[in-house]
């Protein structure tokens, strides 16, 4: 069993969730139940994800999390753009959420790209 707290990935990952968390906090109260909650969820997929996938027993397992994870940044990413263009978050607070979702999903693709290559 891996543990997934020393994955850099994962600690990204789970900064990226803490950051978001605190961006929906000023957003439209009738927003709670909508965007705000589908980020959240998508933001704490990722480490969950990761998480998850470390306690499976093949990489082949641990593989198919981290593809789900990368479904998730992709989802959240584009719920970032959304929230931009709706003004829900500021361009400059944004920009950094991004630039970390394009490095996560880096990582992501790299360990994926490496255990397919390993079995």
């Amino acid at each position: 069993m891996k543990d997934y707290r020393k994955l850099l990935v994962w600690q990204k990952a789970h900064q990226l969730a803490l950051d978001v968390y605190k961006e929906v906090k000023v957003f439209p109260k009738e927003e709670i139940f909508g965007l705000s909650s589908q980020m959240k969820r998508a933001a704490i997929s990722i480490p969950m994800n990761i998480a998850e996938g470390c306690g499976r027993k093949t990489d082949k397992d641990f593989c198919r999390f981290l593809i789900i994870a990368f479904g998730s940044a992709n989802e959240l990413e584009y719920q970032i753009i959304l929230s931009t263009d709706l003004t829900f978050i500021e361009r400059q607070q944004s920009l950094p959420l991004l630039a970390q979702i394009e490095e996560i999903k880096k990582m992501l693709n790299g360990l994926i790209t490496k255990l397919n290559h390993v079995g």
